[in-house]
């Protein structure tokens, strides 16, 4: 808690982003292989979840160094695009799913059916490693690292704190690993929406603050805006919701199906 009050605004910002982003993808990957460990056994999943970590790990250190030497303002550009892209996704689908248009996702439901696929596929006979629990916990682990990685790199490389970036990614996934074993099953009552939506917010408001100045643009108080943008950005996404919610109404009201 020291550490934190210690820190700048933006260095903050950067912490929470990056803790609740990787928190979420952590959600999903421990879902699947806790579902593989119970179902086909946990030697083959721990096996495949090792070894897409040591695989995440060798990407990044290959393309880390090559993304912290681009200049300042191509680097801006280029994160501001990626957080944008990441951001707007995240946003769209927890606006759709606020406002009640797409179903909520739902960890017991993917831990239920992965559970299920990993029952009716045939195991070899003998086999040390079962192939299919390997392979599905490298897929799933690999997939969501990967954006885990990409999150720590863009937000770390833009502000020369990497090192920061990483710690806050691997307290999420620490936090979510153990709060996995402890009740070994789908964190089901993480409100992964709200945290979605939160993320969202913050990726498309930093996309938006770092993509700008990549343009060679400047914002009215450098640092200072992104005060002002987040909450443009949460308000905007709020209204978006309650627009949403009262869409079918007023199409019922102007004559159509009820």
């Amino acid at each position: 808690m020291a550490i934190l009050k210690r820190m700048s605004g933006p260095e903050l910002a950067l912490v929470v982003s990056v803790f609740l982003a990787c928190a979420v993808e952590a959600v999903e990957a421990l879902t699947i292989v806790l579902a593989v460990g119970t179902t086909r056994g946990w030697h083959s999943a721990l096996y495949g979840c090792g070894s897409a970590t040591l695989a995440l790990a060798a990407l990044i250190a290959a393309s880390g160094p090559a993304l912290t030497r681009l200049p300042v303002n191509s680097l801006r550009l280029v994160v501001g695009g990626l957080l944008l892209v990441f951001g707007l996704q995240w946003l769209r689908k927890a606006i759709l799913r606020a406002a009640g248009v797409q179903a909520m996702h739902d960890e017991a439901a993917t831990f239920a059916s992965s559970s299920a696929a990993a029952r009716a596929a045939g195991e070899r006979a003998g086999a040390r490693i079962d192939a299919y629990g390997f392979v599905v916990s490298f897929k799933g682990v690999l997939l969501e690292g990967l954006e885990v990685a990409v999150i720590v790199l863009t937000f770390g490389a833009n502000q020369h704190r990497i090192p920061l970036a990483a710690a806050a990614a691997i307290a999420a996934i620490a936090a979510v690993a153990l709060a996995g074993l402890a009740v070994r099953a789908p964190l089901a009552r993480v409100p992964e929406n709200t945290m979605k939506f939160a993320v969202g917010v913050m990726l498309t408001s930093f996309g938006t603050f770092w993509g700008t100045q990549g343009a060679g643009a400047s914002w009215p108080g450098d640092d200072a805006a992104l005060l002002a943008i987040i909450p443009v950005v949460a308000l905007a996404s709020l209204v978006m919701v309650l627009w949403l919610r009262r869409a079918p109404v007023a199409a019922t009201t102007a004559g159509g199906p009820a």
